[in-house]
């Protein structure tokens, strides 16, 4: 299938997001109306191959060649540091990724004066990299979900995660002290891709920009 166009997707709502923007500039597939258990979807007739993954493995179809462009959160990017061209934000999926800590420790405490401190997250890099630049000693403890309960039962004072309202925070007593980055989904394309397949992948990453510049900013 090396004359199709594939696209890893992560799977979930941002797929559902991906597909609804990219009908918007031709590119669809039946066979994800109903798609079962299935991993791998195709348009024959207009030569488009769509792979199903998880979220933090896009980069890695991409930038391996088994996928010609992905949509990963912008967060993915940041912690992998993988070398990947990334033409486009997409505008949706949009929240942040923050510092947070237990409701009674905020109005004795100024981030400004931290020193060593323990933290639990996702994003041990991402971590790492934003308190090494403020001069701040920090342990990462790395975690794979249910961030916020690592304050309520002593594993760490904080926590790096992604908000979106903020609802499982304040239901769990956390409370945001300090935003890292600001996250939105974006469109990545393997650069042997970009040279082999040039003529198709810029016509996809033109229409796909005017759809972006013409519509609202989605939140996920």
């Amino acid at each position: 299938m090396s004359d199709y166009l594939t696209f890893a997707l992560p799977k979930g709502r941002i797929l559902q997001d991906s597909m609804a923007l990219f009908a918007k500039v031709g590119i669809t597939c039946a066979e994800m109306d109903d798609p079962g258990r299935k991993l791998v979807f195709a348009n024959h007739a207009d030569k488009y191959r769509f792979m199903a993954v998880r979220a933090q493995d896009v980069p890695t179809y991409v930038e391996h060649g088994c996928a010609d462009i992905g949509v990963v959160g912008k967060d993915t990017l940041l912690e992998q540091g993988r070398d990947l061209y990334e033409p486009l934000d997409l505008q949706f999926g949009y929240c942040r990724l923050v510092v947070a800590e237990p409701r009674e420790l905020v109005k004795d405490d100024d981030p400004a004066g931290w020193s060593n401190i323990r933290i639990a997250t996702k994003y041990p890099n991402i971590t790492e990299r934003y308190f090494a630049a403020k001069g701040v000693q920090v342990e990462v403890i790395k975690l794979y979900g249910s961030i916020e309960l690592a304050p309520l039962v002593g594993l760490a004072e904080r926590i790096v995660d992604l908000v979106s309202t903020g609802g499982t925070m304040r239901e769990n007593g956390l409370v945001e002290v300090e935003t890292i980055a600001e996250v939105t989904s974006r469109l990545i394309v393997n650069r042997a891709s970009l040279k082999t397949k040039h003529r198709r992948i810029i016509e996809i990453l033109d229409g796909l920009e005017k759809v972006v510049e013409d519509g609202p900013r989605i939140s996920g």
